[in-house]
């Protein structure tokens, strides 16, 4: 089911980095009348890049999610994986990849009944799961994540040929802008910025710690914010935010005493399977670019339906 495709539309990590220049693929794929999102949202998406819906999980489900979490950090048979990346000088966990392998409600999550019809829209078909991992930032300890484009690293890297893909972020502990969340670019999804540098083997292996290659120069850095600005993905826990995979994004440290903890899920489009990576010899390993089953993710039986059904059509609209 891959798309055929033998040219890179978006050549990147060459010796001399080229200028940014205007996507080549739509960003909303989908209509009104395909899945849960108005038309309003859909436009807000394709300007933006992202929708932001403060509070979308509460009570039972959130709660869930939180002791999942502190389950998953505190055990020790996830000690020493390749899945566990911790932070660049210290053992404290930074993220754990492939986590829908690792938890039953995490799987379940992923193929959440309000969540999964959303990426389906904006992505005008079936999806599968490229990618899960869940981000800790401990207090004090956790350090920022530089500004990048997750679609320059899945193109390059993964061999993901066309931006048809998008990032869901449930924010499983407050983000405030003080324990470092996620900050975004209005609009920079627009445009592709090629990296310089070619890529080394087994070059994940640092940038999961600290992303030096494959981050975008400081000129068209600051042209991307002039331009947008920045705006930070600020709120409560159960909140979801969903950004198109070329969107300009990333974190500073965490100078609080509590954890900014984030569960994210890649979905991507049936028809925009990874093939060879466009600017690397090999591909990732499996835990971070799926290459065992492109099926379409089917949604998840709802374990709580009375809690499910109290849900509200607020929380679909974005602040």
């Amino acid at each position: 089911m891959t798309m055929a495709t033998t040219t890179d539309l978006y050549p990147s990590r060459k010796s001399e980095p080229d200028e940014f220049f205007p996507r080549r693929d739509p960003t909303v794929y989908g209509t009104p009348d395909d899945g849960p999102l108005e038309q309003e949202q859909l436009d807000r998406y394709r300007r933006d890049g992202f929708l932001f819906f403060p509070g979308f999980f509460s009570g039972n489900e959130l709660g869930q999610y939180r002791k999942e979490l502190s389950r998953l950090c505190c055990d020790p048979d996830m000690a020493g994986r390749e899945e566990v990346i911790t932070e660049p000088d210290g053992e404290e966990v930074r993220s754990i990849f492939r986590v829908h392998h690792h938890s039953q409600l995490f799987d379940e999550l992923s193929r959440h009944p309000r969540v999964l019809p959303m990426a389906e829209q904006l992505l005008g078909s079936p999806v599968y799961l490229h990618q899960s991992r869940i981000n800790y930032k401990p207090g004090f300890k956790g350090k920022g994540f530089n500004w990048h484009s997750d679609f320059e690293t899945w193109h390059a890297e993964d061999g993901m040929p066309a931006m048809r893909a998008v990032s869901c972020s449930v924010i499983l502990t407050d983000n405030d802008m003080y324990n470092g969340p996620l900050m975004l670019i209005p609009g920079s999804h627009r445009y592709f910025i090629p990296c310089a540098g070619p890529t080394p083997d087994n070059h994940y292996r640092q940038s999961l710690r600290v992303q030096k290659l494959g981050v975008p120069d400081t000129d068209s850095l600051a042209h991307m914010i002039e331009s947008g600005g920045i705006e930070s993905a600020i709120g409560p826990a159960g909140s979801l935010l969903l950004f198109e995979c070329n969107l300009l994004h990333g974190s500073n440290a965490n100078m609080s005493p509590t954890p900014r903890s984030n569960a994210f899920f890649v979905y991507n489009s049936v028809f925009n399977t990874p093939d060879r990576p466009f600017g690397a010899r090999h591909r990732r390993p499996g835990f971070l670019s799926n290459n065992e089953s492109f099926a379409p993710l089917k949604t998840a039986r709802a374990k709580h339906r009375t809690d499910l059904a109290r849900e509200t059509d607020s929380a679909l609209r974005p602040a």
